[in-house]
């Protein structure tokens, strides 16, 4: 080992990062693989990237740089050529009279610093970063994708892919156009379509065929971005490349289809869920990224305020009881979830789901995936999870009066169910139930809480910045002089971290209904979902638009974002 290796490694056993039988394994990796020590421990999960690249500064009498903390003016990427930063796989970071401030993840590449030197024409100081870091911002800020360029890519395949008609040779073409040649543009363009899209932090892609064209779309932090528009004749080279990936009929185009695609995108792996259904103009795919990072949310990550966040802490120690999340598709329901059963998971419970489709795993969970072709559909399920003695139960959807049942039973003989419902808001999940054909004393004996919740976007921390709102927006908000007085509205001016959008990440905003004597009495009494909303209010409940206003007021979110998702209503005056 290299005296720079000893001093590395003796930096990240002395943090308690590594341990010395970890140090052995990576070092036997490398020498099998032909890569570097840090590097290995990096392949084997020992150590993070960043904590390689701290030690590695330590070592070397080097800064380490949070490129995340940074704002890079466009004037400093303007001193370095694209070529030269992805070649050399180097950023630029500030400029000090004549000397360059770079980024870079190899601290004993002397070569690369003289090929700087010599082309740029000054002189290079270094600070370490992470690669994949350094590969990100790199894509950002001169707006392409790893190794080349999206656009290019885009052209080329506009110019040389396949006029496919709608035949039945379409079959045969789409495999020979999208087979496993990595150089042809099909295959280049999907698999950089996904790498853009893991880069933009998007949850989804979007691929819609039109009359004369075919658009494509991400989804960032709950908002469509259009990409790009292709010609109408690449739908099917397209299409058939999504199927060929997911291992779903290449040749069914009427009816829709399902499937999973496993990638690796530098050191992430994903997995995507893909959706097909045949519209007028041809079939619409879009593929969800699924990141396992989603999931190690902890409760107290989710944005609860601290109220809400103790109540919440309490009802998921319960020994029974019915714990309903509601609120529309892409609002957060599953993370919450999720959230909540790493926190139970531990040795001495046993937890089951039942899931449709089951979209992360979650070690130490029992997790059970619905399939209606061979009649195993929720309830079925539940009764046959009941026989294996779980202590929490949790349930992806009541969507019928048969599978509340079977959650209703479950609740009742001593398990703490959990599951989710489609309303606009906490109290609603009540009236559903009922309108679902469920007894209200039976929702009454065995509902604990509702928590409705919505998503809003949070102000980029990179570009955020004090602003005083108009005050008939404080009008409209029903903010008292009290609350203005002491808020901190901010606002993002917009900047490369954030695509220019000022927005950089999600938060939830909730509101969390107790099921306590009073408005049990009122469920057995068939009250309204209006007045079952003001008892809860009565007795404390914060509805999603005041949550949000609260976080307004703190400088999380804006106004905007706020009323994008939740309404005022007559309650909240």
């Amino acid at each position: 080992m290299s005296a720079n290796n000893n001093g590395f490694v003796a930096v990240l056993t002395k943090a308690g990062i590594v341990s010395q039988d970890q140090v052995l394994d990576a070092e036997n990796l490398a020498k099998q693989t032909n890569v570097s020590l840090p590097q290995a421990l990096i392949k084997l999960g020992y150590a993070t990237e960043a904590e390689v690249m701290k030690a590695q500064a330590k070592v070397h009498r080097l800064s380490y740089v949070d490129l995340d903390s940074l704002s890079i003016s466009d004037r400093v990427i303007e001193l370095m050529p694209e070529s030269v930063a992805r070649e050399n796989i180097v950023l630029p970071l500030a400029l000090d009279d004549n000397r360059l401030l770079v980024a870079l993840s190899n601290p004993a590449d002397i070569e690369t610093l003289d090929k700087l030197r010599f082309i740029l024409n000054r002189d290079i100081a270094i600070s370490l970063a992470p690669r994949t870091k350094i590969l990100e911002y790199i894509n950002q800020l001169y707006g392409q994708v790893e190794g080349e360029s999206a656009d290019s890519i885009l052209q080329e395949f506009t110019d040389t892919a396949i006029d496919f008609t709608e035949t039945e040779d379409d079959v045969t073409r789409g495999q020979a156009q999208t087979g496993d040649d990595s150089s042809a543009p099909i295959v280049r363009l999907v698999n950089l379509m996904i790498t853009e899209a893991v880069q933009l932090r998007a949850s989804d892609i979007h691929i819609e065929p039109f009359e004369d064209r075919v658009r494509i779309r991400y989804r960032i932090d709950g908002i469509l971005h259009e990409r790009d528009t292709l010609p109408k004749r690449q739908a099917s080279a397209i299409i058939s490349r999504v199927k060929i990936l997911s291992k779903i009929d290449i040749s069914e185009r009427r009816r829709p289809q399902d499937g999973r695609i496993k990638v690796t995108v530098g050191e992430k792996e994903l997995d995507l869920r893909v959706s097909i259904i045949p519209t007028n103009h041809g079939q619409s795919v879009v593929m969800r990224l699924l990141d396992k990072d989603n999931i190690r949310v902890s409760v107290r990550q989710l944005g609860f305020s601290e109220e809400t966040y103790k109540t919440f802490g309490n009802l998921i120690r319960r020994p029974n009881g019915i714990i309903l999340v509601t609120g529309p598709t892409g609002s957060g329901k599953t993370t919450t979830l999720y959230a909540a059963l790493n926190q139970l998971n531990r040795p001495d419970r046993k937890i089951i789901t039942a899931e449709d489709p089951v979209e992360y795993y979650l070690p130490g969970i029992n997790q059970v995936e619905v399939k209606h072709s061979i009649g195993l559909d929720f309830a079925r399920i539940i009764r046959s999870m009941l026989r294996q003695a779980p202590n929490i139960i949790l349930v992806g959807e009541m969507r019928d009066a048969e599978t509340v049942s079977m959650g209703i039973q479950a609740s009742l003989t001593g398990h703490l169910v959990f599951s989710t419902l489609h309303t606009n808001d906490a109290p609603s999940a009540v009236t559903r139930m009922v309108d679902m054909g469920v007894p209200g004393y039976l929702v009454a004996s065995s509902v604990v809480a509702i928590l409705a919740q919505r998503l809003v976007r949070t102000i980029c921390p990179k570009c955020r910045a004090r602003f005083t709102p108009p005050k008939q927006v404080i009008e409209e908000a029903g903010l008292s002089p009290e609350q203005v007085a002491s808020a901190t509205f901010m606002k993002g001016k917009g900047c490369n971290s954030c695509q220019k959008t000022g927005y950089k990440g999600r938060l939830g905003i909730y509101e969390l209904m107790l099921i306590d004597s009073r408005i049990r009495e009122m469920i057995f009494k068939n009250a309204s979902a209006t007045d079952l909303r003001i008892a809860a209010i009565n007795k404390g409940m914060k509805t999603l638009f005041k949550d949000g206003l609260l976080k307004v007021c703190n400088g999380v979110t804006t106004f905007e974002e706020v009323y994008r998702v939740a309404k005022r209503t007559e309650q909240d005056k």
